[in-house]
């Protein structure tokens, strides 16, 4: 491990309770929607966890949490997110059947501290995990991280969703 990597590990340099929030929230949504066994379940879980570990690994900065935001955002629209389509392939599902699945427009945040979703471009923003950040860490790192950018530009009153996701 080199010296600037090394000097990066703290106690929040891992990412791990914001990855397990998001992969629980996706797999929650399969799993509430029926039609998937829990085998492809955990083999979908597995390989998102590991997919979002990997894609992260260089773009996460818990002293700057925006940093990197929209690298880390995870995104459904009119099109599937490559890294839900590379883990559903795993688990035996296919890009169809997510689109299927899980809801039309989808925004997942995953930053250092706070995970959080949107469903729908008028959809309400909601936290998923939150953790307290050190006082070092500043939420916004100087700039506006592209959630609250969204939330700014937002041009129609926000729809209120209540989601839950139970296991």
């Amino acid at each position: 491990m080199s010296q600037r990597h090394s000097q990066r590990r703290g106690p929040r340099a891992d990412m791990v309770p914001e990855i397990a929030a998001a992969v629980g929230f996706v797999s929650g949504l399969l799993r509430t929607r029926g039609c998937v066994s829990e085998q492809q379940l955990q083999v979908f879980s597995g390989a998102l966890r590991e997919a979002l570990t990997e894609h992260y690994r260089h773009h996460w900065f818990p002293e700057k949490p925006s940093k990197g935001s929209g690298y880390r955002c995870i995104r459904i629209n009119q099109r599937m997110d490559p890294l839900l389509s590379r883990a559903a392939g795993q688990g035996g599902l296919g890009v169809p059947q997510l689109f299927q699945l899980l809801p039309r427009e989808l925004t997942l945040w995953v930053d250092p501290y706070e995970v959080s979703y949107r469903i729908g471009e008028d959809g309400s923003i909601c936290v998923l995990y939150q953790a307290a950040r050190p006082h070092h860490a500043s939420p916004y790192g100087g700039m506006l991280t592209c959630k609250n950018q969204m939330m700014l530009g937002r041009s129609s009153p926000s729809k209120n969703y209540i989601m839950t996701v139970s296991s």
